[in-house]
């Protein structure tokens, strides 16, 4: 008696990915980040923009150099490192710690505007709050992010967002820039394929 082959399991299923924004898209929104931040704090005047390693340093230059060719006007940026204020850093791998490098002139009495990839839980802004009263003490605080997902677990919302993307908690925003990884784009992994 001869007896049917057995089912070939099926090959596991591959998440989806899907591109939030392509790079002409990251530049359109970058231009509206900078023009957004001209209009809410009087053309730039007192500005500082910090950028948060790895993807918000980048993203400040950008968005300075940006606010230069509207205005003509000089921001400064500079980078904070927020490694040594994570409040995760106990459960994951030690990260190298980087430089922390403010402009000439410092922070104090400036507007500060810290700039990220992405906003999800709001503990890397945190973390960042805190690094910043260790190095100065500014006459405010900014935040601006080329993505917010949604999810916080901490009462923080971005004064400048270049895209709400509504998310599942198993979903993943992955931003590339051309700077840190050769090309702009904004993809989300794991949803549902479609």
């Amino acid at each position: 008696m001869a007896y049917p082959p057995a089912a070939q399991p099926s090959p596991p299923r591959q998440p989806s990915v899907k591109v939030i924004l392509a790079a002409a898209d990251v530049s359109r929104v970058v231009d509206r980040i900078a023009h957004q931040i001209l209009e809410k704090t009087q053309g730039a005047a007192d500005t500082v923009l910090l950028g948060i390693p790895t993807r918000g340093v980048p993203l400040a230059r950008r968005l300075a150099a940006r606010i230069s060719t509207f205005e003509d006007v000089t921001v400064p940026v500079g980078v904070l490192d927020i490694t040594l204020y994570r409040d995760d850093l106990r459960r994951h791998a030690t990260r190298a710690v980087g430089p922390t490098d403010l402009p000439p002139g410092g922070i104090d009495g400036k507007r500060v505007v810290l700039v990220d990839d992405v906003l999800f839980s709001g503990r890397t802004v945190r973390a960042a709050l805190d690094a910043l009263s260790d190095v100065g003490r500014p006459a405010s605080v900014q935040l601006a992010v080329l993505v917010d997902r949604g999810h916080r677990q901490l009462p923080i919302r971005a004064d400048y967002v270049g895209k709400n993307i509504p998310t599942a908690l198993a979903e993943n925003v992955k931003v590339t820039l051309a700077e840190t990884d050769g090309t702009d784009e904004v993809k989300l992994y794991g949803g549902s394929p479609a």
